[in-house]
């Protein structure tokens, strides 16, 4: 299934985008998507039943804002240099365990909305990242596979990156990483049923109109699974929680000087195969 959420920021409502691609109102079977529903089999099975009986309300998708797919998000854990060609282009060492870094849930914004770039900014820097929704519980998981099935479904992320207050500004990665609208998510949340291997998707990001990313998943150094069994040693995963998977090779950060990094007035869009498509204007915080 597609699930979204359309409407007006902090009043959106649960929608599916089925099969033939029409956007349809599931507001009168559930009434949100978020990590309770994501938790209950039977309630997700009611609105599987819905979607391919094609009785649902259809909406007019014209004008309609799209909002982040998950509401009330617990914690968005990032992982940091997880593709060998990134950080072959910065000049950095694969790291023997995956590096962790959190966003705060607030930075969580739909995928079309602006992006805003932070005052005083000279190094705003795009990622195109394949997001994980966590659907069960995992605590201690004991292996990668057992892993994959707490896995409710995954998302296009765009982890919005500062690279002067992340890298210079001293401290831990976090000033870079938590300035508002830093995490454009969605546009839709695709159950992990339908999604085949994660570890064989495209992802691309152009910067007006110009190729910056075009990478897959296979360069992941800690595949989706291992993420998830490695993160929940050290902190309990909740139903409703995403996992940022890491970047490809194209950043800014990576490309030689004068590094092309963003500003006001920039159009990037992104997208990771079967997973849609995000557009952000950039404009001055």
């Amino acid at each position: 299934m597609k699930l979204l959420r359309v409407g007006t920021a902090g009043a959106e409502k649960p929608a599916l985008l089925d099969a033939d691609g029409v956007l349809r109102d599931l507001s009168g079977v559930v009434d949100d998507i978020d990590g309770a529903l994501l938790a209950d089999d039977e309630a997700l099975e009611r609105v599987r039943s819905a979607g391919a009986g094609g009785g649902l309300p259809v909406l007019d998708a014209a004008g309609l804002r799209v909002g982040p797919p998950v509401a009330r998000i617990g914690k968005v854990v990032c992982i940091g240099l997880n593709y060998h060609d990134h950080a072959r282009e910065t000049g950095a060492e694969p790291p023997a365990e995956p590096v962790i870094f959190f966003k705060a849930a607030d930075t969580v914004v739909g995928p079309n909305d602006t992006v805003l770039v932070p005052r005083g900014s000279v190094k705003t820097d795009w990622e195109v990242e394949l997001a994980v929704v966590i659907g069960r519980t995992a605590r201690y998981v004991e292996s990668a596979e057992a892993a994959l099935g707490h896995v409710a479904g995954y998302a296009v992320a765009h982890d919005v990156s500062e690279r002067e207050f992340q890298i210079e500004r001293g401290g831990t990665w976090d000033k870079g990483k938590n300035c508002e609208t830093f995490n454009p998510l969605g546009p839709w949340l695709v159950t992990a049923d339908e999604v085949a291997d994660p570890q064989d998707l495209s992802l691309r990001l152009w910067v007006n109109g110009e190729l910056k990313q075009d990478g897959t998943t296979a360069e992941q150094i800690f595949p989706v699974g291992e993420v998830v069994r490695y993160v929940s040693q050290f902190m309990t995963l909740y139903p409703g929680d995403v996992i940022n998977t890491g970047t490809p090779a194209g950043v800014a950060l990576g490309q030689p000087e004068p590094k092309p990094f963003l500003r006001a007035g920039d159009v990037v869009e992104l997208e990771i195969e079967g997973l849609g498509r995000q557009r952000q204007e950039l404009k001055d915080a």
